[in-house]
């Protein structure tokens, strides 16, 4: 991934690479980009589809949701992203998806164990979730609210509804996305078989954090989304 490119470029393929880890669920769900001038947010035009995303069909959206740029119409759920940016200073994409098994896994109430690699990235001690509402966060308060939620974790779950995960940048935002969701369907497969009756410690798991999930781990990840996304590959199943 290149930040050079323009923020709507980094937008649009960010939105192309959750269709190659599966994540899309039709027109909905977004990924978002900082606008480097303070500007409010690089977001997908509503009514495409993770995989038709282009950059033309990528807004610049104000905090209050005007449309700056770009020909389109916005999503609902712009504050998801915009608040989370004003509360959180060091994050430069969000993500929001419905991918299936965060959703699943969501709504069963339990911590989230590392039995993978995938899951590290989100416990100190858990998983954070957003209680509050299942509805659209549609405003400025819901999307506080799930700002505030989400504290200074990589990623929360929102029960009845989906995810959302931030990061430094693109490959981050995305990449974190696919491993939430990856964590969230592996422990429900070890569920449907008994378990998970073992997985990696608290200690162990803050290690794999800055062995195994770097910000090169990320990278390589999402350049390879990239890839399969130019390639018109879509989607990819098991992620």
């Amino acid at each position: 991934m290149a930040e050079h490119e323009s923020p709507a470029r980094q937008a649009a393929e960010a939105n192309q690479a959750l269709a190659v880890a599966g994540h899309a669920d039709m027109v909905w769900g977004h990924a978002t980009v900082r606008d480097p001038e303070g500007r409010g947010v690089w977001m997908k035009a509503a009514g495409w589809a993770f995989e038709e995303v282009t950059d033309e069909r990528v807004l610049l959206v104000s905090p209050d949701g005007d449309v700056l740029a770009g020909e389109g119409n916005r999503h609902f759920e712009y504050p998801i992203h915009t608040e989370i940016m004003a509360a959180r200073p060091d994050v430069g994409a969000v993500v929001h998806s419905h991918a299936t098994g965060a959703v699943a896994f969501a709504s069963l109430d339990v911590p989230l164990r590392a039995v993978s690699h995938d899951a590290v990235s989100f416990l100190d001690p858990d998983v954070p979730r957003f209680t509050l509402t299942s509805n659209l966060i549609t405003d400025a308060k819901l999307g506080a609210a799930l700002a505030e939620a989400l504290g200074d974790a990589a990623g929360v779950l929102i029960p009845g509804h989906g995810l959302v995960t931030v990061g430094e940048n693109a490959a981050a935002a995305v990449m974190r996305a696919v491993l939430l969701n990856r964590a969230c369907h592996t422990q429900l497969q070890a569920i449907q078989a008994g378990g998970p009756a073992v997985w990696t410690c608290e200690e162990e798991a803050r290690a794999k954090r800055e062995t195994v999930v770097t910000p090169a781990f990320l990278a390589a990840g999402y350049d390879y989304l990239v890839r399969r996304a130019r390639a018109g590959q879509f989607p990819i199943t098991g992620i």
